[in-house]
């Protein structure tokens, strides 16, 4: 599971985007007690032999009208694995687009200026003030970015505006006013009702001991984990709205995937049930039905120079 840091007056805390270095188990926890089942114990990245190949996974993602790839940020694999899948979907289906947790809205102009060939690789990066709004080694995602551009691939800038995030966190939705606005859904569409999804982010923030007097409230930090899941969801559900004809691939951190607390199901509020949707975690540690649709497990092979 990612943790970010964003940082904000003077003060460091930390927001969940779900995806960082290490991978973690996740748990389906109940808001008023854990049972002993609730836990993921499975540790091995071998899948259970009922589990459909990868080539099987691909056969079954081309009718998807949304595909979610679950990554864990700095992890090569799981972007080698994303390249292979949309190579895939993008044979199979000609028409795809890919939506991006690493672009924040206000610069989908940014993005769509690169895949018409106005601006290079470098103004792209300086243009989206990727290296401090995102962070990750830009080298995990070139590849992908690349490959769209070569190939006139639509990329959609999903996230939320990083002050945005950060001033919920400290001060919790109400706080957003005037130009605060601009780039999220009606307030009234950010919905923090779930009470399982709160339990499981309540772990994390609690492993973490919480973030003292100077941090947020868990109330706060779980609103602004919300408003990102929200703000994907809005940005998937219009593209799919403008052009049902074209796949949508997004690429997000794995905690946004499973079990279809974050981006899934709030994309299906949006659009109702007439879309095929489908979950896929990359090289995960646990592997339960409930977590996602398939578990992609990389092969050696697939370790071939991405571009």
């Amino acid at each position: 599971m990612r943790l970010s840091w964003l940082l904000g007056g003077g003060t460091a805390f930390l927001i969940i985007g779900l995806g960082l270095g290490q991978r973690h188990f996740f748990m389906r926890v109940q808001s008023t007690a854990v049972e002993p089942g609730d836990a993921i114990a499975q540790t091995s990245q071998t899948a259970p032999d009922s589990a459909p190949s990868n080539q099987e996974i691909l056969a079954a993602l081309t009718d998807a009208s949304v595909i979610y790839l679950g990554e864990t940020h700095t992890d090569e694999a799981d972007h080698v694995a994303q390249l292979k899948i949309i190579k895939a979907m993008h044979e199979a289906r000609g028409e795809i687009a890919i939506g991006l947790e690493m672009f924040q809205r206000p610069f989908q102009s940014v993005l769509d200026q690169y895949i018409a060939g106005e601006i290079t690789e470098a103004e792209l990066i300086a243009q989206s003030e990727y290296e401090t709004r995102w962070g990750f080694d830009w080298e995990l995602y070139a590849p992908i970015i690349r490959y769209a551009q070569r190939n006139q691939i639509p990329l959609i800038a999903l996230n939320t505006p990083r002050e945005i995030t950060r001033k919920v966190a400290q001060q919790g939705l109400a706080s957003l006013t005037g130009d605060d606005l601009t780039y999220i859904p009606p307030i009234d569409e950010i919905d923090t009702s779930d009470e399982n999804y709160q339990a499981m982010v309540a772990q994390v923030f609690g492993h973490h001991g919480g973030h003292g007097n100077s941090g947020p409230s868990f109330e706060n930090f779980f609103a602004a984990q919300v408003l990102w899941d929200e703000t994907m969801a809005e940005s998937v559900a219009d593209y799919v709205m403008a052009s049902p004809d074209t796949q949508v691939i997004v690429l997000a951190g794995e905690g946004h995937v499973v079990f279809d607390f974050g981006i899934p199901s709030r994309v299906q509020r949006r659009l109702g049930n007439d879309f095929i949707a489908y979950s896929v975690l990359l090289n995960p540690t646990a592997m339960t039905p409930e977590l996602a649709d398939f578990f992609w497990i990389s092969e050696t092979m697939e370790f071939e120079a991405m571009d």
